[in-house]
């Protein structure tokens, strides 16, 4: 048996490789690129090695190397892929600002295209893609139109991602040679992940030109049904994602598709299974009437890989909740018997726990609401306030959407408002007042309760509610004049919120009981109107001022009118969104909550030379607007900022005899003609085009 070699040491000649090649990343001394142009003329394959590493490391850690370009391309001219791969690295990253020397590596990759080693044909047609320099591509063509035709299937699966970057800078070129419709035909390949690599380039195509470059047939659907299983996991989320945008001919073919995709349910990487998961439900309409027992069974096989989710990091949690909450809302009986999965653990995140007590409550229900009540009752003791807070919260929304149960929803409440906690009293207070809105004249024999609290009120939103629930039931409350009088002594201090309830309050306490309140509803209008600089404070105290003085009756119609009742809603989507969603599982719009459209903004590069050419001749071009005829205060422009069109053009400024003319029609212009002034034409130049500003083109100069 030989013997074991020793450990690589610093000053070890295998130092080049493994993980010592952190040694490359060190302050290098002075004049270090001369030394490294020397060596990467070396004649040692190993010198030459260890001289683009510190080359890339230094581009790595920022600093400019390129200077260097064309001795590092010169080590390009080997067969060693290892010192292949960190030239072509270091091209990629200097190509932009360096397009004109890029263009001597040309010959180097059409070289490397036709090599008889599959991997650097491979990597050749990938860095020419990678490079994204409009003069290179007409060279990449005929490489790459090789590539998508190669034997091996290493090289056509990196030929059809090169389609999809090509594509990227110059459209027009990809559909005139029919790369489209080659990278199609790869989608019949015999190979899994030529066929993946192909379903992922034309979704990027569909998705960058929006057009449905996908054109799945019977043929392909199969194809991409028996890659499912044998290409990596990768591979699987874009054949699953493209299955998912796929509309099944009748219900026959969506069963049999979510028959195939079923098993992917069961994979380690979370993606496939979410992946999976969306397939599933978007077929789940294509199923008729009379697959209802069909329906159901899917549903009970959806349930244990969304539940296994739970026990992944708290990332992919997170992730797996906010997906699940779409889902819920869409298909609540997938996970409505689960209920106990989403129970929050002590070691959770709080991000996590915050996203498990939202889908409690879109499960909750009159089987489980005793559960869940202990379960928030739990967390309203622990020591995080804004988790508490939540927890509180969530208790109120159970108890507005369970009438039966929004007994023990209060009752709940009240233990937690004789702990005396200060955040937990004010959350309670603040979500009695929506019970009392959903629930008007049932539970108004707590108030004694909420009032005994007052004095620990310190937040503008439970001192508002608390103030709602004193106007809106102060003929029940025998002291309400006082308890509104005590808030009246620190009106001035309050929040805008407070105020405005406040006074809301004090005109429904007057309407109530005119005859001991008369003096209080007069300080309260003085200060709203006379004392207060809050716009919106002022006008309501107006507005009731007139109607008290002008007609009682009028006032007590609309301040004492019967409100509508309110319904749990809070974070529900609407059914059209909710659908959008639904389609977006496993992408960013599932965490987000909202549609590509709203946090994406697709820009063409292929478009970007053009548009920034037009903006510098738009920037350059000047024209003169003629002296301005009518003189006077009224015709200077003040602000020196031009006209403002809503057209493309900006508007030519009216003819001398035409202002004239109309001199009668210009209130701010001057009494007579002769007052005009001899002012040096504005030249006006545009400052902003009408495509960044929303159709508003801005023109601007100085005389």
């Amino acid at each position: 048996m030989p013997p074991l070699p020793l450990p690589a040491t610093k000053s070890s000649s295998d130092g080049a490789s493994g993980g010592s090649d952190s040694r490359f990343f060190t302050t290098q001394k002075k004049g270090e690129m001369h030394e490294l142009r020397m060596e990467l003329y070396s004649t040692q394959r190993s010198v030459k090695v260890d001289a683009v590493k510190k080359v890339i490391a230094s581009m790595t850690v920022g600093k400019d190397v390129s200077m260097l370009f064309t001795d590092v391309l010169n080590c390009a001219q080997t067969g060693n892929i290892e010192l292949k791969k960190l030239v072509y690295l270091y091209l990629i990253n200097y190509a932009k600002s360096q397009p004109e020397l890029t263009l001597l590596a040309v010959n180097t990759f059409v070289k490397d295209a036709n090599d008889a080693n599959p991997l650097i044909r491979a990597l050749a047609v990938r860095t020419m893609g990678c490079i994204r320099v409009d003069r290179i591509t007409e060279y990449l063509c005929e490489p790459l139109s090789r590539a998508l035709r190669d034997e091996d299937p290493y090289v056509r699966k990196t030929a059809a991602v090169c389609v999809a970057k090509l594509y990227d800078i110059a459209p027009q070129l990809v559909e005139d040679r029919g790369f489209i419709t080659t990278v199609h035909d790869l989608l019949s390949d015999s190979n899994p992940s030529v066929v993946a690599n192909a379903v992922a380039s034309l979704s990027e195509i569909a998705e960058t030109s929006g057009k449905d470059v996908m054109n799945i047939t019977t043929s392909v659907l199969q194809k991409l049904l028996a890659a499912l299983n044998e290409c990596t996991e990768w591979g699987q989320v874009f054949i699953l994602d493209s299955l998912a945008k796929y509309q099944p001919n009748d219900s026959r073919e969506a069963e049999g598709i979510m028959e195939r995709v079923t098993p992917r349910l069961q994979h380690a990487n979370s993606a496939v299974v979410m992946s999976a998961v969306k397939v599933i439900l978007s077929y789940m309409d294509c199923l008729g009437p009379a697959s209802e027992t069909t329906k159901r069974t899917l549903m009970r096989k959806l349930t244990p890989p969304l539940v296994t989710l739970l026990n992944s990091s708290p990332e992919i949690q997170y992730c797996a909740l906010r997906n699940m909450n779409i889902i819920v809302q869409k298909f609540p009986a997938i996970l409505q018997n689960e209920i106990k999965c989403f129970f929050c653990k002590y070691n959770d995140a709080i991000y996590v726990k915050l996203e498990k007590l939202e889908i409690l409550i879109q499960l909750v229900s009159e089987s489980n609401i005793d559960a869940v009540l202990l379960e928030l009752k739990e967390y309203a003791t622990e020591v995080d306030v804004d988790f508490v807070r939540k927890s509180v919260n969530a208790i109120g929304r159970c108890a507005i959407k369970l009438a039966r149960a929004a007994e023990r929803c209060i009752g709940v409440l009240l233990e937690l408002i004789q702990t005396k906690v200060n955040y937990v009293v004010q959350e309670s207070i603040i979500v009695i007042k929506d019970i009392f809105r959903r629930y008007p004249n049932k539970y108004e024999s707590i108030i004694a309760t909420l009032c005994e609290n007052l004095d620990t009120l310190d937040e503008p939103e439970a001192k508002a509610s608390m103030v709602w629930i004193i106007g809106e039931y102060a003929e029940r409350i025998d002291n309400a004049d006082e308890l509104l009088d005590t808030f009246l002594e620190t009106f001035e201090e309050e929040d805008p919120a407070v105020q405005l309830q406040l006074l809301t309050a004090t005109v429904k306490c007057f309407l109530k009981n005119p005859e001991d309140t008369q003096e209080m509803v007069q300080r309260a209008l003085d200060m709203a109107t006379e004392e207060s600089d809050n716009p919106d404070l002022r006008d309501r105290g107006f507005v009731y001022w007139r109607l008290l003085s002008t007609d009682p009756e009028a006032a007590r119609a609309v301040v004492l009118s019967e409100k509508p009742v309110i319904e749990d809603d809070t974070f529900k989507l609407d059914p059209q969104m909710l659908d959008i969603l639904v389609s977006q599982i496993a992408t960013l719009s599932s965490i987000y909550h909202k549609p590509p459209e709203a946090f994406v903004v697709r820009t063409y590069e292929h478009h970007a030379n053009v548009i920034e050419d037009e903006e510098e001749e738009e920037e350059e071009e000047e024209y003169e607007v003629p002296a301005n005829t009518e003189g006077g205060s009224g015709a200077v422009d003040l602000l020196d900022i031009g006209g403002i069109s809503l057209n493309n053009r900006a508007e030519a400024p009216a003819p001398p005899q035409q202002a004239a003319s109309n001199a009668s029609l210009d209130l701010f212009g001057p009494s007579s003609p002769q007052q005009q002034s001899n002012k040096p034409p504005l030249r006006l130049s545009k400052v902003c085009s009408a495509d960044k500003s929303a159709g508003v083109e801005i023109h601007a100069g100085f005389r």
